[in-house]
């Protein structure tokens, strides 16, 4: 946890937040000047979303992981729990640090950027990843369908629809879904091999599992419906936002995004197609993988094809710095 905690207790105090929400920050310590902080998707918890690119991550700095509680999810409390690291990091350890994102974490760190710029506050990161963001609802639920096409929006459309009241069964269909999804995944276990032995990728998928299962009815409601609070990318085009950060951003997409997000994303339109106007230093990329096409935010079973592409982010991000120290 970090020491600084102004921002967080300010929330907590004001009852805009429960101490039951809290996110969970745990961190590796390494030495570097660009720490990095790991924003995850829905599931699993960040700590094995990033897993197996630790390696590559420790050569920049510490990780922080931050891990959203299993037994709610306040949308205001985890920007001010972030206001807080970010402030740590910077004024008490002299160190600017790199946000990665994954899917849902995408959507969390745009909230959080708007909000800084709509603050006029500055936003003092190195830089930024995206890795399949999913920044609105829209980008997962098109309004336009009458019945969801793919198993993400099943799981997910249920805590949008009426009554406001999500029920037990709602929560562990979803869970059973992103279950099965992880274990088709799962089945792809070359991926694993030569970085960890049949042992370690039992015990590997059992936890991403258990963090799946783990979260109660109020953490799995209070996550998904958090994406409701998103606003839609049109709204980053205001004056007061445009751009959302002038750090070095990297947006990731895979080749085969359609089991998760819509044909019409809101947001992969807006960042393929107006990238420069949000982030003036941004560059959009897509991931492939040859005969194993690369899935939305694979980062565990198709982290070798990620990897140089956030490998060449930090070492350009090195030579930035050494380029601005000269």
């Amino acid at each position: 946890m970090p020491s600084i905690t102004r921002a967080r207790n300010a929330a907590l105090c004001q009852g805009i937040a429960e101490p039951r929400q809290l996110a969970t920050i745990l961190v590796e310590d390494r030495p570097g000047r660009h720490p990095t902080i790991v924003l995850g998707g829905f599931v699993p918890d960040s700590t094995e979303q990033v897993y197996l690119m630790r390696r590559m991550l420790f050569q920049s700095g510490s990780v922080y992981y931050v891990n959203y509680s299993r037994r709610g999810f306040s949308l205001e409390l985890l920007c001010a729990q972030l206001d807080d690291l970010i402030e740590e990091l910077t004024v008490t350890r002299g160190a600017r640090p790199v946000i990665l994102t994954v899917s849902f974490g995408g959507g969390l760190l745009v909230e959080w950027l708007r909000r800084a710029r709509a603050a006029q506050r500055s936003a003092d990161i190195a830089g930024a990843i995206f890795v399949s963001p999913v920044a609105c609802i829209g980008d997962v639920l098109d309004p336009l369908e009458p019945k969801p096409k793919t198993l993400t929006a099943r799981a997910l459309k249920p805590y949008f629809d009426p009554p406001d009241t999500i029920s037990r069964s709602v929560v562990e269909r979803s869970q059973a879904i992103f279950s099965k999804m992880f274990n088709s995944g799962a089945q792809n276990r070359a991926a694993l091999l030569g970085l960890m032995n049949a042992v370690e990728i039992e015990r590997f998928l059992r936890e991403v599992i258990v963090s799946i299962k783990g979260l109660d009815h109020a953490g799995a409601s209070e996550r998904v419906r958090a994406l409701g609070q998103f606003v839609e990318p049109g709204e980053w085009r205001t004056p007061d936002c445009l751009g959302l950060t002038e750090a070095p951003t990297l947006i990731l997409y895979a080749e085969s995004e359609g089991s998760v997000l819509t044909e019409n994303s809101p947001t992969r339109s807006a960042l393929e197609g107006d990238i420069q106007r949000l982030f003036p230093s941004g560059e959009c990329r897509v991931v492939t993988g040859g005969s194993n096409p690369v899935q939305h935010a694979s980062l565990i079973f198709h982290h070798l094809q990620f990897l140089p592409h956030v490998e060449d982010f930090y070492r350009e991000l090195k030579a930035r710095k050494v380029r601005v120290a000269a």
